[in-house]
């Protein structure tokens, strides 16, 4: 529905209750160009239609984003309303409408299209046994109607069913009306034989006729259907197809390579077989189209920066299954599940990003090792401090730290010297607590 704004003025708009102006100060002799300037400027946005949701969509509607519509300029005054010379000019200040404000639109990717009067239905089936039946009926009467004639010798055990003119010949007797007779009973022979097909389990028939969809047979076994009709089968078992390898690129823009499991089925027979002309192909390049959209919404690992990553399988795939569902739901199949089988780089950036993933590791160890230095460093301290009963001063504990970190840290074989501590102002020096230890008296 075309929403459009009503050009009459709101009665609580400011501009209506200004004072209207005189005739007699109306300007004279303006312009064309004045004129056009002042006439009332259409509105230049207006309220988007609501957009009405398609039943025919079976995925998720995309995300919904707020488009600003443009306000309509100002209405100025016209020539009759403009103040006159020596007046005071009041200054009306423009009142906000609804119509000016911000209109959430729904920016909607949607899939596409098929015809909706295009749905499966079942087709007129009969059982298998109400075919055999009719079958034998008919050769019976096709029998009776050619031993009547004479057409069948007569045998002795059975009754004799032959016409007066046959039994008089003593020999078949044709004529227009036993030809005509075996002639139908034939023809339905061949109507009734024609209708009988065997339904397989997980298979179904796609009825037509001339080019019109007429219906669906589910039923296994032996049935029986109008011979009238062009059968088509269609598969609706569970399947699952192996991708090959799916050129992609991450958010970051480099190449990547992915390999796909998908599980589905035909659930809309007449869809599958009459909307689209290959259902597999359509699937295998929607797969592409999704894969790509997909993959290009995060980064392939998050070495660097935590967060969330490709390598995230359940993510990864529970989004797949989402995309890909929505996208093949308007042609028919059903999706159960797309499930990455394998995801990494492009042969060609694939030894550069793994040098680049084991630095980031070994970056990451190192910087774990240097802290666990640095606390095993101020524990060592503490407690030598705590065992002296003297507390060290910055330079002494500094140089006691570094010591302790390159003997931590470097690799085995480098041997450090310690120096030796020197006591804070007022405390005891070092060669008198040696004194001390020595026994010796100070």
């Amino acid at each position: 529905m075309d929403v459009t704004r009503d050009s009459s003025q709101r009665p609580d708009n400011l501009a209506n209750t200004l004072p209207g102006v005189p005739p007699e100060f109306a300007p004279v002799g303006a312009s064309p160009l004045a004129k056009a300037a002042k006439a009332p400027l259409e509105a230049v946005g207006r309220r988007p239609a609501r957009t009405v949701p398609d039943p025919l969509d079976g995925g998720p509607t995309a995300e919904t984003v707020a488009v600003p519509v443009v306000p309509a300029a100002t209405e100025p005054h016209s020539a009759q309303s403009a103040p006159a010379p020596g007046r005071p000019v009041v200054a009306a200040r423009a009142v906000p409408r609804e119509e000016d404000a911000v209109v959430p639109a729904t920016a909607t990717r949607r899939p596409p299209r098929v015809d909706p009067v295009l749905r499966e239905h079942g087709a007129v089936a009969l059982p298998g046994w109400i075919g055999v039946l009719a079958l034998l009926v008919g050769l019976t009467a096709v029998t009776a109607v050619l031993a009547r004639a004479g057409a069948i010798p007569h045998w002795a055990a059975l009754p004799d069913i032959r016409s007066a003119a046959a039994k008089a010949a003593g020999g078949p007797v044709i004529t227009v009306r036993s030809v005509a007779a075996a002639a139908t009973g034939a023809l339905l022979l061949l109507f009734t034989l024609a209708g009988l097909l065997a339904n397989a389990g997980g298979e179904t028939r796609v009825l037509t006729r001339w080019g019109r969809y007429r219906g669906t047979v589910r039923r296994t076994g032996l049935v029986w259907v109008n011979p009238l009709l062009r059968r088509r089968r269609v598969d609706v078992r569970l399947r699952h197809w192996r991708s090959e390898p799916v050129p992609a690129v991450d958010r970051a823009g480099t190449p990547i390579v992915v390999r796909l499991l998908i599980v589905w089925r035909v659930k809309d027979t007449a869809r599958a077989l009459l909307s689209i002309a290959d259902h597999e192909n359509y699937l295998r390049e929607q797969v592409h189209a999704v894969l790509t959209r997909t993959a290009s919404t995060l980064p392939c690992d998050s070495n660097a920066a935590p967060g969330p990553a490709l390598r995230d399988g359940q993510w990864f795939a529970d989004e797949l299954t989402r995309a890909l569902a929505a996208e093949v739901a308007p042609a028919g199949l059903e999706v159960y599940s797309a499930q990455p089988l394998a995801l990494d780089y492009a042969p060609e950036v694939a030894e550069s990003m793994r040098r680049r993933r084991l630095a980031d590791l070994d970056a990451g160890l190192r910087n774990v090792l240097v802290d666990d230095a640095v606390e095993s460093a101020a524990l060592a301290v503490r407690r030598l401090e705590r065992a002296t009963a003297h507390e060290l001063d910055e330079a002494a504990r500094s140089a006691l730290m570094e010591q302790l970190l390159v003997a931590f840290v470097a690799p085995a074989g480098v041997a450090a010297s310690v120096p030796s501590p020197t006591v804070r102002a007022g405390g005891t020096p070092s060669a008198v607590r040696a004194g001390r230890k020595e026994g010796r008296p100070a």
